[in-house]
Parts: structure tokens; sequence; C-alpha cells
């Protein structure tokens, strides 16, 4: 695609990537079949190709309104339109630069910006998103059924039992041997809370696998949610306080950063791109970048240590559905892995139809466009559920809680079950 960048934006970091970005795209409208957005809306400007024109016209100066905002805002970012670009339209960043623009140009209504401004202030801050959630889940029995969807039933969290069995504890637990190789593990900001019995599965199938997990209680909010509402500072300065966290560990030896929710594990990827620009951190991040690592990707890379704990043949464990995340088979570009896992484990998957569609999670997406959310929530359900498995597992935290506020059947990470066929 021709374009002619405005002086104010040609020469910049931001204008010089996504004029090569712009350039690659051909407007072959292959995106727009697999944008959920476009196919709820039907409207061209609510799909890949026409937001794309309304951030070329942007960059070229042409004025800037709450129209394209709105329009911009109604992207999932869920990245499905890059999977089927033949071009290799890097959207997502684009999108990125894009919001970042318009929120500078247009800015916010009163109630628009502090929405935003509250989850900046809660999401990303691990103690203060846990005692909010607590007290929203105190409260839940008196709020109106439509916030009360947005709030989870309290979970076990591992270790928390008054009397637990033994079994209990042990399933529970954090294993405790140590072995030669490390690895590290991303605490995150709302998982612990929402699904404390993630990362421990975790850290229990690498124990298996010969692999200590170790907890970086300093590491945090991966940046996500401050990056894409266009806090752009905020996003770098939660990115080097990890870096910061996990470099001591690298140090001495540690493999990996295993990332147990897919969307943060497209977030630290990219942290060698986020900070290329700054000359105290590109080197570290771009080896942080190197060395993250979805769980998924750790599990299957020791094939010769998994399959020996898998049974042959595997006993059923039931019927299942498994909701592969955006970020997972979009961002991280990681497909059937996981369900092959599952498979050998003995679950069996139940067709699922259009699964490179989004649930409507997106991070903060459910939040702020909660119409567009439920209708994708409701169509997402539609699939997983048509053929009656008794459990959903997934792969990220944000799409595992905005499934369950809409089912009756249990919804857990991935993990968690290959932990239990271990077990």
């Amino acid at each position: 695609m021709e374009t002619h960048l405005a002086d104010f934006i040609r020469d910049t970091r931001e204008g010089r990537e996504a004029e090569a970005i712009l350039r690659r795209c051909v407007h072959c409208g292959f995106c727009t079949a697999t944008c959920p957005t476009y196919q709820l809306l039907g409207d061209e400007l609510d799909g890949p190709r026409g937001r794309i024109y309304l951030i070329k016209q942007m960059l070229e100066g042409a004025p800037v309104t709450a129209r394209t905002q709105l329009h911009l805002d109604r992207c999932l970012t869920c990245r499905a339109c890059e999977t089927t670009c033949p071009s290799g339209v890097e959207y997502g960043r684009l999108a990125d630069i894009g919001r970042n623009l318009v929120e500078a140009r247009v800015g916010r209504s009163g109630m628009e910006a502090l929405k935003r401004r509250a989850l900046r202030a809660v999401v990303p801050h691990r103690r203060r998103f846990a005692a909010l959630l607590k007290l929203g889940q105190w409260m839940r029995p008196l709020l109106p059924e439509a916030l009360k969807q947005k709030v989870p039933e309290p979970v076990h969290h591992p270790g928390a039992t008054r009397h637990p069995s033994s079994s209990e504890e042990g399933k529970n637990a954090w294993p405790k041997r140590a072995h030669a190789r490390r690895m590290l593990v991303l605490e995150g900001c709302v998982q612990p809370s929402l699904t404390p019995a993630t990362n421990v599965a975790a850290a229990r199938v690498l124990d298996r696998l010969g692999i200590t997990l170790e907890r970086t209680p300093q590491s945090g909010c991966c940046g996500a949610v401050s990056f894409h509402l266009s806090a752009h500072e905020e996003a770098l300065h939660h990115m080097r306080r990890n870096i910061d966290a996990w470099w001591p560990a690298i140090g001495r030896g540690a493999e990996a950063i295993v990332i147990t929710a897919s969307g943060c594990g497209v977030m630290v990827k990219d942290y060698g791109h986020a900070l290329a620009h700054d000359m105290d951190y590109a080197d570290k991040a771009r080896r942080i970048s190197e060395l993250a690592r979805d769980v998924s990707e750790v599990v299957t890379a020791e094939r010769d240590r998994i399959e020996p704990l898998l049974r042959h043949p595997p006993r059923s464990r039931g019927r299942v559905a498994f909701h592969s995340p955006c970020s997972l088979q979009h961002g991280l570009r990681i497909r059937g892995a996981i369900e092959s896992l599952l498979t050998r484990a003995g679950y069996e998957l139940v067709p699922v139809t259009d699964p490179h569609l989004c649930c409507g999670s997106a991070g903060t997406y459910s939040l702020l466009q909660p119409e567009l959310s439920r209708q994708l929530l409701e169509r997402k359900l539609g699939s997983l559920t048509a053929a009656e498995p008794r459990e959903i597992l997934t792969a990220n935290v944000g799409c595992q809680t905005h499934l369950q506020s809409g089912t009756p059947l249990p919804v857990r990470h991935w993990i968690e079950a290959l932990d239990d066929a271990l077990s």
C-alpha cells in the first residue's frame, strides 16, 4: 500500500515501523473473513482492512476523530487477521501505534478515562487486585446480575485448606525437590488470585520432568494491560521491573522463563522489540524474549521424559473441549501441541467449530466493550459445549475466567488436567 507519512511522524521510530507494515498490506480482504468484530457488525471499519485504512489516514495527517477511536477500541487485537494474511502484515503492532496516536489526539471523556485509569491502577498490581477481588466476592450475593457475572466465585487457594488430607496437601503443594535444571515462572498479576492452581500444576509437571520451577515474587504484571490501554511508558516500567527481577537468576543459569498465561507470553516475547530503544535494557530485553517459553513449549520439548509418564494406552479421562486462546494460536503461533498432549494423556477432545474465533475476553475488552464481548462469549460457548464435554480446558487466565462466567461447566487450565493425568 502506497503511503505518504505526515511530517509529525515520518522520521520517528513508530512512523518507520508503521510505514513498513502499511507497505506490506495489499488490501486483499482475506483478513475480514476471520475478524470476529467484522462478523458481528458487518462494518468494513470494524474489520482489519478498514482499521488499517483509518490508521493510514491518521499517519498521513488526516483529522483524528472520536469515530476513528471507536473503531479501534472495538478491535480485540486477537490477531486472527495476522494468521490469514498472505502478506505477513503485523496488524497487532500497527494497531498499538494507531491507538496510541488516537489517545494523544482525541483523549477520553471523564467516565471513559476514569475506567481506564482504574484498570491500570488495579489490575497490574497483585495485592491491590487480590484485595478488591476478595471484597467483590464477599459482596457477590448483593451485586446486580450483570456485575455479579464479572466477579468469579471464590476458588480454593493451594495450601489454604484448613484441614487438608494428605493427598490434598500433596496435590496443592509446590514441589520441594531441587533439580540441576532450573526455570523461572512469571508470577503474573491476576492469576495468583483468580486461578492459583495453575502455576502449582505447572511446577508439579515440570518437577516430574526433572526441572525446578522457581518463583520470582519480585516479578509482576507483564505490562500488557498498560500497553494495550495506550499507557506505553507505564508498560515499559513493568517490563523493566520484571527484567530486574529475573536477571540475577538468569545469570545463575536459569534456562527459561515459563509463562502459563498465553496472553502474558505474547507480551514477554515482545520485550526485545518494546525496549529496543532503551540503551540500558535493550540487550537484556532481547535475551528475556529469547528465554520466554509458554509452558506447552517446555513440556513438548521434553518428549523423551514426558512419554514414559503417559499411560500407553492411556486411561480414559473423559470428554473435554479445548479452547485455544487467540494469544496462543495467533500470537504465539502454537497450534496442536496441547491438543496432542491431552489426547495422549487420555482425554477425548470434542470437535469445536470456528476454533480460530475469539471468546471476547481479550484482556480488559470484556470490561470496556461488554456488549460485544458478551456476544462473542455466547458464540464461543455454543461451539465449545455443542458436543457436551464434561469440562473446558484453555491456556490463558483471562479466557478461563471469562468462559467460566457464562457456563456451569468447569473451566480449567490445560496444565492442571495434564497434572491430574500424570498423578
